[in-house]
């Protein structure tokens, strides 16, 4: 796929130049220099020559066909230059000029026109508004970036031509290789998907890493990413994220969810690496392509100071990983080597004035120990300590079975040994801290690649009730679901009520109260009114007639008051459930990637500290638990002090219940349960309240 982009045989260059320091010339330069083994055509209509190379005036004067056209002229004439390459057989097209869609309408509608003249001869366009692309292993710089790296693994793509040049510049500064950089630009036809796609194949791209904007397709995306992910790494810094569009939600699931979420939960399904920063991007990035995914989480650290030992340790504890601890043998292999004053346990603390073999001796140490999945190695510049001879030892025992990560601290001192270690393959970073952030990444992706296979439970549903709800409700225009109808939906997923009446009088509440059963909560139904607890619309623990028709008359009454336009279509009357802790459970629909099951403790964790996690629908009965696991409160629910712990698979199911109901209902843009009650095992979970936002058209 995209053979004519990352491999043509021959490229033109329209808009070739002369004049050094000129982006056409730079393009024609760059291919030059760089090697390409396949036919150059620089294209001006002046003609002329540029660096021994003929410029033809135009691809008919070249009078052959080529593979791929890099066309930089002015946006006016960029329509012409398309033209004049599919003419020449063009397959792959990447205009490099700006003035598209990113300066309005009139840019937008030309930038259409071209993509779909393009596509209409069986051509890709890459761009416009972009840097170019680079393909080290085709020795093939298109692009006007002054730098071309050496041949590694890594391949980069970007929205931001900007951000590629500082991707070079890294590389150039810590002499690391890559694969192919792609300056995506606009989007205007290939996209991030395409590109994912192709790297999926390419057996130079051992690591993809990318800087998005913008994501075209969200399900495609993760679909394609997911595929890609289980062969190589994706590593994707995104930026753009806001959660200006929760605003306007009228759940907590809403309310909560936000674009940076949502591109994290679908990241999270898809294998996909996420970095927090640039510096993140290409820490993971480096780690993953020199060195193997660590079969689990059992991390040694060997150092020759306390300190930043324990900085590492504390990183990995930080991060959930854990310090190793090393296998008996270990220690007795150590103190045959080290001095008595060192430390055989873990950190493995060599001493200030280590030599070279010494780290040599607890490297080979760690990599025999069987309790011990991956490896840290500190040095700080000691007057003694010899960082190029050190990091040479370090190298020769790296044996490529588990993953080794340096962190040499400090500065000119170091840098000789920083450099053998990158030229070795071994990653190094500045900081303990970083070294352990690396490592966590390579340790998550190693256990999304080793996960079981996802099994979705499809569960004996009524979806005709939950039709006919769902029908009545958008005929009659009303998107806004209350409890009563709410609940409806949720006993047609199996989901457990309490028993309940609404009643729109005073003496049918007193004479439904009793067959209902005491104690009761009171709760106003409106169409109109959302939050029924603000405006007092909710009376709990009603334990006799007389307590009923005296709530019933002061709410009628308040409601009267502090909301007089609000329809009403009675109260509901229902059994108060046992105790039990409160969860919420919810579904706020991505306009991107699709529904987003969220999940979180009620009160104060939900309202205040916002504990909550979010997982793309539909999910696996193990992914419903590792949304539980991954609220800071998960131990409250698993019981401490004494306190039992309630009942996990109960609110798993019901979790899965909520995927399967809104994966079969793309009407329901909404839903939150709040609160589902929860007790210990064996106990049922009731759904104590729920409210439901349908969209009118459809799946949002």
């Amino acid at each position: 796929m995209l053979e004519s982009l990352l491999y043509p045989k021959t490229v033109a260059v329209m808009g070739a130049s002369r004049t050094p320091g000129k982006v056409g010339y730079e393009i024609a330069a760059n291919l030059i220099k760089g090697g390409f083994e396949g036919d150059i055509v620089p294209v001006n209509p002046s003609g002329g020559e540029i660096l021994g190379h003929k410029l033809y005036t135009s691809l008919e004067e070249y009078g052959k066909p080529i593979e791929m056209s890099v066309i930089s002229v002015p946006t006016a004439t960029v329509r012409e230059a398309v033209i004049s390459s599919l003419r020449a057989g063009a397959k792959a097209i990447t205009i490099i000029t700006a003035g598209f869609k990113e300066t309005g309408k009139e840019g937008a509608a030309l930038e259409r026109e071209i993509t779909e003249l393009a596509r209409s001869h069986g051509a890709r366009v890459m761009g416009p508004n972009c840097l170019g692309l680079i393909n080290t292993h085709h020795k093939m710089n298109a692009s006007f970036a002054s730098y071309m790296p050496e041949p590694g693994g890594i391949s980069v793509l970007s929205q931001s031509g900007a951000l590629c040049t500082a991707i070079l510049d890294w590389a150039a500064s810590r002499k690391m290789g890559l694969a192919t950089l792609l300056s995506i630009g606009n989007k205007a036809d290939l996209d991030e998907t395409d590109f994912l796609a192709a790297f999926a194949d390419d057996d130079d791209t051992k690591v993809v890493v990318g800087y998005l904007e913008s994501i075209a397709s969200g399900d495609e995306f993760v679909r394609v990413a997911e595929s890609v992910a289980a062969i190589k790494p994706v590593v994707i810094l995104k930026t753009g994220t806001t959660t200006a569009g929760s605003k306007a939600a009228s759940s907590h699931t809403g309310a909560l969810a936000g674009a940076d979420i949502a591109y994290g939960a679908a990241f999270k399904r898809a294998g996909v690496i996420r970095a927090e920063s640039f510096e993140a991007l290409f820490d993971y990035a480096t780690a993953l392509a020199m060195q193997p995914i660590p079969a689990s989480d059992r991390v040694a650290i060997i150092t020759n100071a306390g300190g930043p030992g324990i900085m590492a340790a504390d990183a990995v504890e930080h991060s959930g990983m854990r310090v190793a601890t090393l296998h008996p043998g270990t220690a007795t292999a150590l103190r045959l080597k080290l001095p008595a004053a060192a430390s055989v346990g873990n950190p493995i603390d060599v001493l200030g004035d280590a030599d070279p073999e010494r780290y040599a001796a607890a490297v080979e140490a760690a990599q025999a120990d069987p309790d011990v999945d991956a490896i840290i190695v500190i040095l700080t510049p000691q007057a003694m300590t010899k960082p190029l001879e050190t990091a040479r030892e370090i190298a020769k025992r790296a044996r490529g079975e588990k993953p080794l990560l340096a962190s040499f601290m400090g500065g000119e001192d170091v840098m000789p040994g920083r450099e053998e270690l990158v030229a070795s393959n071994l990653p190094d970073y500045p900081s303990p801290e970083r070294a352990v952030a690396a490592l966590k990444a390579m340790v998550d992706y190693g256990a999304w690649r080793r996960r079981p296979p996802r099994v979705v439970t499809r569960f004996p549903v009524n979806r005709k009730r939950v039709d006919r709800i769902i029908s009545r409700q958008l005929r009659t225009g009303r998107l806004y679901v209350g409890e009563v109808k709410a609940k409806e939906i949720l006993q047609a997923y199996d989901f457990c009520v309490p028993d309940g009446r609404l009643v729109s009088t005073v003496e049918e509440a007193v004479d439904a109260a009793p067959r209902i059963g005491y104690p009761l909560a009171m709760k106003i139904v409106s169409p109109d009114i959302i939050h029924k607890s603000d405006i007092g619309g909710v009376k709990l623990f009603l334990s006799s007639a007389q307590e009923v028709a005296d709530a019933f008359e002061l709410m009628m009454l308040r409601i009267g008051r502090k909301a007089p336009e609000a329809m009403l279509e009675g109260v509901y009357l229902e059994h108060m459930v046992p105790k039990g802790r409160e969860v919420i459970l919810g579904m706020t629909r991505d306009p991107q990637f699709g529904p987003m099951l969220m999940f979180g403790l009620g009160g104060i964790f939900v309202e205040v500290m916002k504990d909550v996690t979010f997982h793309l629908a539909p999910i696996t009965s193990e992914e419903a638990m590792q949304m539980l696991m991954g609220t800071r409160s998960y131990k409250l629910l698993e019981g401490v002090r004494g306190e039992a712990g309630v009942n996990l698979s109960a609110i798993g199911e019901a979790l899965q219940r909520i995927s399967q109901l809104v994966t079969d209902f793309p009407q329901i843009a909404e839903l939150d349960i709040n609160p589902f009650i929860v007790g210990v095992f064996g106990d049922e979970s009731v759904a104590a309240d729920a409210r439901i936002q349908l969209s009118a058209g459809g799946a949002q």
